[in-house]
């Protein structure tokens, strides 16, 4: 039986996904092993309050991310309803997650910024509020005016839910694809781009300010620790928004996951190295300067 190019390049892409999502996989169990020690030590020695509950969501929603895309590419499926429904749950757990770990960042510009109130009013209301845009969703005729995230969630799923989903036609390869590609799939990421490029300029200001004045090693570290995580971010958003434009089938939600993956990793892996430098400082009285409150980890309060 002949195949036409459509079908082997579909089929190429299924294959494809299914090595870098197997290998997504292993490296966050390679991960999350490497770190078991010390996350453990950090789990049941820190006090519960909110930061600890939101790095147990960040930590743990690539699993179940990774998972469902797994199911996905290895199990055969030959409904498309099935297929959307899967695709809609990846969709949402994976702006879910990158959300999560950008609060750590905001909590983090937050404390550089000596627990300035308007300036975290003025980040979460920039993350949650003020951050609209109108957009032309083509799929119900509609403008919808949104905040960032409630706009991140709007494209992503006024993109995927009316789409149309396909499977391989050619025997033994498992796996579905949405058929048809929107432009609009690019929004989310070039929101997100802006946003962490915002919050990269503040973490500069700030480092550029204090960087004669405090010597302070946890200061160091978490302004080391932003600008990594901020660099990474713009990267993979820049990435993803030409690849959202320029790849079809499997490819370019492979590459979005992916991106969801790495920051949750980069988020709580700084977290918890914060943390224990932190817990080395207590070990020999020395007190840091930076006010950590609302990331747990001021010494003179005893609040880990």
């Amino acid at each position: 039986m002949d195949y036409s190019s459509d079908d082997i390049a579909a089929a190429r892409s299924f294959q494809f996904a299914t090595y870098i999502y197997t290998s997504m996989a292993a490296f966050w169990v390679y991960d999350y092993a490497c770190s078991l020690h010390g996350e453990w030590s950090f789990l049941l020695r820190s006090h519960w309050n909110k930061v600890k509950g939101l790095y147990v969501a960040t930590r743990y929603l690539p699993f179940i991310l990774l998972t469902t895309n797994l199911y996905m590419n290895f199990t055969p499926n030959e409904s498309p309803s099935r297929c959307r429904v899967l695709a809609n749950i990846d969709s949402g757990i994976g702006m879910v997650s990158v959300v999560f770990s950008e609060c750590f960042f905001i909590l983090r510009t937050y404390a550089l910024w000596d627990n300035n109130k308007i300036l975290l009013a003025a980040m979460a209301s920039t993350f949650f509020v003020s951050f609209r845009s109108t957009h032309d969703i083509q799929a119900s005729g509609k403008c919808i005016s949104q905040a960032f995230l409630v706009a991140s969630f709007s494209i992503a799923f006024t993109t995927t839910v009316p789409a149309p989903y396909a499977t391989s036609v050619i025997p033994g390869i498992t796996g579905c694809y949405q058929s048809t590609t929107s432009f609009q799939l690019f929004i989310p990421f070039l929101l997100l781009f802006a946003f962490e490029l915002g919050l990269m300029i503040l973490t500069l200001i700030r480092a550029i300010q204090s960087w004669r004045t405090n010597t302070n090693r946890l200061f160091v570290v978490l302004v080391n620790h932003s600008i990594s995580y901020y660099a990474c971010g713009l990267l993979f958003s820049v990435v993803n928004i030409f690849t959202s434009r320029l790849l079809q089938y499997s490819y370019h939600s492979m590459l979005h996951d992916f991106q969801f993956m790495i920051l949750a990793v980069l988020a709580t892996r700084m977290h918890l190295h914060l943390w224990q430098i932190n817990q080395h400082g207590r070990k020999y009285d020395t007190f840091v300067c930076i006010p950590m409150s609302d990331m747990s980890f001021q010494v003179a309060s005893s609040t880990v």
